[in-house]
C-alpha cells in the first residue's frame, strides 16, 4: 500500500519524501549519538537497545533515499538531517548529564571552609595537603554526578574565585556511596537483568 496514495506526486518527491528522510536521519543520528554515550559508560543495556532503533530508523531513510536517486532534495535532506541529529543528539546528552565526574581542586589559601561547605551539602571528598611551585597547597577530590557539577563549581568559585580547579569522566565507581534508595534501585534492575563481568 502507497502511503501517499492520491497525492500530487510532485509534492511527494519534493516535500513529503524529503521531510521523511529528514526526520528519519535526526532520530538515528541522535540516537547513535546517545548510543556512544552509553557506550562510553560501560552500559550493556540501554546501548544495544539505542543501537536496534538506530539501525531500524536508518534503514528507512536509506530506502527512501535508494527509491528516490535522481531527487536533489532527498541527498539535502539526508545531510540536514545528519547534522541537524548531531546537535540535537549532543544537545539531549547535555540535559540527561548522564555519569560521574571527578573534580579536583588546588587551593593556596586553607582549604577549611570550602570543605565544611562541600560536606554541609552532602559531597565527600578527599583532602591532601600538597607543596606547588608557589609553596604549600590544598588538593582537593571529589566525585560528583554530573547534575551536580555546576553546583559544586559555583561553591568553589565562592569559596576562592583563583582556585585551581580541573574535571574529569569517570566511567565507574564503586558502589558502596550510592545513597540507600538508588542502591536498591540498581540491585532490583541487575536482578531482571543479570549480566556477567567481562573478563
Amino acid at each position: 500500500m502507497n502511503l501517499f496514495e492520491g497525492i500530487d506526486p510532485t509534492l511527494v518527491d519534493w516535500v513529503f519524501i524529503p521531510l521523511l528522510i529528514f526526520l528519519a536521519r535526526i532520530c538515528d543520528v541522535t540516537l547513535g549519538t546517545l548510543r556512544i554515550v552509553f557506550i562510553s559508560k560501560g552500559d550493556k543495556i540501554i546501548a544495544p537497545l539505542l543501537g536496534f532503533l538506530e539501525v531500524l530508523i536508518w534503514l528507512v531513510a536509506i530506502t527512501q533515499v535508494m527509491e528516490n536517486l535522481n531527487n536533489v532534495a532527498s541527498y539535502l535532506a539526508w545531510a540536514g538531517g545528519f547534522a541537524t541529529g548531531n546537535f540535537l543528539g549532543l544537545r539531549v546528552e547535555q540535559k540527561l548529564a548522564l555519569g560521574q565526574m571527578v573534580v579536583r581542586v588546588i587551593t593556596v589559601e586553607p582549604a577549611d571552609k570550602l570543605i565544611d561547605r562541600l560536606k554541609g551539602r552532602g559531597y565527600r571528598l578527599t583532602c591532601i595537603d600538597a607543596r606547588g611551585t608557589r609553596g604549600k597547597v590544598n588538593l582537593l577530590f571529589l566525585i560528583v554526578k554530573r547534575k551536580k557539577l555546576d553546583e559544586v563549581i559555583g561553591i568553589i568559585r565562592d569559596y576562592n574565585p583563583q582556585a585551581f580547579y580541573s574535571i574529569e569522566d569517570v566511567r565507574s565507581v564503586s558502589e558502596l556511596d550510592l545513597p540507600q534508595e538508588e542502591a536498591r534501585r540498581l540491585l532490583d534492575f541487575r536482578r531482571l537483568f543479570p549480566l556477567r563481568k567481562g573478563k
